[in-house]
């Protein structure tokens, strides 16, 4: 079986409830997209820091609950998970406040057994960051990362790098493109969106955008409900097809695309069709409240089901 392992932060979610109130979960943008894997049957591992604190430990045991392995987890004493804080308006549209500068997961780049851990990348089928994993290392640890996914892909893995942007994560944007730009060579498959990138490249157009980014594969998701989809040199556009329900929660829309996007192109799909099940599956998630929907609200999961054993090409 095809073994995935994605990399980054998850945290401590604060979210509306009634009465001012809010409610307590756990969220972030890889870990989302490590559950949605799962759920599809992608054997995957999580790859973080936490502390040694019981929220941590909640954590731990919630991923597990969901089949996600937990074995690339780094247990930091004295350390804590980080912390943010969700709002939506009335069209489902989110806000997020974040409290991470100290966070457990910044620092497991600079563990005695960083190395160690940099080194087993290569040995899964496919490698899945983002732009907000990027953001919460310091320079030298971006470097050390970035540099162990081309290392591990010049070994046959797949590397798949989701551009999602959070401005407050980097000092400034000129950091931010040159970061972007090392992604996308690395990369051998970016999920992108015109959201992302036009923060960075103002005034520019889907076909601008692009042609910026190098990766052999690429998916870049539009402000309607439309991607073009990029591989072999040849670009198609893509209609999703319509949301049945109200969309209530735009959190993780991404996210669950992202998973069953590498779902389906483990399973041996076209990326056409990869990108379909993509936003078949988001537009189920933007229904309901949260990252993580309900088990019983998850899409039948033939479509994007994996194959036996394939490494997405590297």
């Amino acid at each position: 079986m095809a073994k995935v392992a994605c990399i980054g932060e998850c945290m401590v979610e604060l979210k509306q409830a009634e009465g001012g109130l809010y409610s307590r979960g756990f969220g972030g943008d890889t870990l989302n997209t490590a559950v949605y894997l799962a759920r599809l049957g992608i054997a995957v591992d999580y790859i973080t820091a936490l502390g040694d604190d019981p929220l941590s430990d909640e954590m731990i045991a919630g991923w597990s609950a969901e089949g996600v392995g937990t074995g690339q987890v780094a247990r930091l004493p004295g350390k804590l998970p980080g912390l943010y804080l969700i709002e939506t308006d009335e069209k489902g549209e989110r806000r997020f406040f974040h409290w991470r500068e100290s966070s457990a997961a910044r620092s497991l780049l600079d563990l005695p057994n960083t190395n160690e851990l940099l080194g087993s990348l290569g040995s899964y089928d496919l490698v899945y960051l983002s732009a907000i994993t990027l953001s919460i290392y310091s320079e030298s640890g971006r470097a050390r990362l970035l540099a162990a996914l081309a290392s591990a892909r010049r070994n046959g893995a797949g590397i798949a790098f989701d551009t999602n942007f959070r401005a407050h994560g980097w000092p400034d944007l000129d950091v931010a493109r040159r970061v972007f730009r090392e992604a996308f060579d690395i990369a051998s498959m970016t999920l992108a969106s015109t959201e992302d990138l036009l923060p960075l490249y103002p005034g520019e157009n889907a076909e601008t955008l692009m042609a910026r980014i190098s990766s052999p594969e690429t998916v870049l998701k539009l402000a309607e409900p439309a991607s073009i989809v990029r591989s072999g040199g040849v670009s198609q556009a893509l209609q999703a097809e319509p949301v049945s329900g109200a969309v209530v929660d735009t959190t993780a829309a991404g996210d669950s695309f992202a998973a069953a996007y590498i779902a389906a192109r483990l399973a041996g799909a076209e990326p056409l069709e990869a990108a379909r099940a993509g936003h078949r599956l988001a537009g189920v998630v933007v229904c309901h409240p949260g990252a993580i929907i309900p088990r019983i609200a998850m899409p039948d999961t033939a479509a994007f089901g994996p194959a036996s054993s394939r490494k997405v090409s590297p």
